[in-house]
C-alpha cells in the first residue's frame, strides 16, 4: 500500500539528467548570445545612468521644487504638496538623500519602460481574445514567480549591474499595467463606440480619440500599481547589484542593524505613499474630468 502514501516520482537519475540538461542548454544560450543580448540594452543603461545622474547631481532645492510642482500639477491638493516635500524633508535630513534619489530614479525608469511596452500589449490584447488568451498565462506566471527566481535567469545573461536589476524589476512590475490597459479599453461604452462609428471614425481614431481618453483612469490606476510593484523590488533587487535604498536594508539585515533597516525602510514607504497619493488624485481628476465631459 506504499503507492498510497508515497507520491510516485520520477526516479532520481532521471530527475537529475533532465535538470541538468536545461542548466546546460541556458549556460550555452548564455555563452553563445549572452553579449548580443547585453548590447541590446545599452540605451537603456544609458538612460538608467542618465536619470540617476540627474537625480543625484542636481542640487536638493531645485529637486524639491520639480516635485512639489509635479504634485500639484497632477493633484491640485496642498495638503498632497506638502505632505510630498515634509517626507522628503524628513528623508534628506536622516541623510538618506542620495539613496533615495537613486531609488527615485530607478523607479521612474521602471515606470517609463513599463508603459512603453505595458500599454501596446494591452491594447492588442482589449483588440483580440485570442492574443488575450496567450498573454494571460505569461503575466500569471510573472506575477506569481517568486521574485527572487527573476534574478536567477537575468545574472545568467546580464551579470551583475543596474540594468539586470532594473530588468527584473521590471518583468515583476509592469503585469498590472498590461492588465488594467486592456481592461480599461474592454469596459469602454459600446454605445460611445457605435457612435464612433456613425461619426465614420476610423480604428486608429476610435483608440486616440475615445476609448484611451476614456480609458485613462483605469489606465492610471495600472501605473499607480506598478510604481506599487517596483517599490517592493527594491530590495530583492539590491542583491544584484541596484544602489539606493533596498542596499541599506540588505546590510542592516545582514547585520541585524535595527534601526538602519527601519529607517530606509520607512524612507521606502514614503517614497511610496507620495507615488501613490500623487497617481490616485490624478487618476481622481481624470475620471472628473470624464464625468463631466461625457454625462
Amino acid at each position: 500500500m506504499e503507492w498510497l502514501t508515497k507520491f510516485p516520482t520520477m526516479d532520481a537519475g532521471s530527475l537529475r539528467d533532465l535538470k541538468k540538461a536545461i542548466d546546460e542548454g541556458f549556460r550555452g544560450f548564455t555563452r553563445a548570445y549572452g553579449d548580443s543580448i547585453e548590447s541590446l540594452f545599452e540605451p537603456l543603461q544609458h538612460f538608467l545612468i542618465w536619470s540617476e545622474r540627474f537625480m543625484t547631481r542636481t542640487p536638493w532645492p531645485i529637486i524639491l521644487i520639480l516635485i512639489a510642482l509635479i504634485a500639484w500639477f497632477a493633484s491640485r491638493n496642498w495638503k498632497i504638496v506638502v505632505g510630498a516635500i515634509a517626507t522628503l524633508l524628513v528623508i534628506g535630513y536622516l541623510d538618506m538623500w542620495d539613496d533615495t534619489m537613486k531609488t527615485v530614479s530607478m523607479i521612474f525608469v521602471c515606470t517609463v519602460l513599463s508603459i512603453v511596452i505595458g500599454i501596446p500589449i494591452g491594447i492588442l490584447m482589449s483588440r483580440s481574445d485570442r492574443f488575450q488568451n496567450v498573454i494571460n498565462p505569461i503575466l500569471d506566471v510573472m506575477q506569481t514567480m517568486p521574485s527572487f527566481v527573476y534574478l536567477i535567469p537575468v545574472v545568467m545573461l546580464l551579470g551583475i549591474g543596474k540594468v539586470p536589476g532594473l530588468i527584473a524589476v521590471v518583468i515583476y512590475a509592469i503585469p498590472p499595467m498590461i492588465r488594467l490597459t486592456n481592461l480599461g479599453i474592454r469596459l469602454v461604452d459600446k454605445d460611445v463606440l457605435e457612435a464612433a462609428d456613425a461619426f465614420g471614425s476610423s480604428g486608429w481614431q476610435k483608440l486616440k480619440n475615445v476609448q484611451m481618453p476614456l480609458a485613462l483612469p483605469t489606465i492610471m490606476a495600472g501605473i499607480n500599481q506598478t510604481i506599487m510593484m517596483a517599490l517592493a523590488m527594491v530590495v530583492i533587487a539590491s542583491m544584484i547589484g541596484v544602489q539606493g535604498l533596498g542596499q541599506p536594508v540588505l546590510k542592516a539585515i545582514s547585520n541585524q542593524y535595527f534601526t538602519l533597516g527601519i529607517f530606509n525602510g520607512l524612507a521606502i514607504v514614503g517614497i511610496a505613499i507620495i507615488f501613490d497619493r500623487v497617481s490616485q488624485a490624478f487618476g481622481k481628476r481624470l475620471q472628473k474630468h470624464r464625468e463631466i465631459v461625457h454625462g
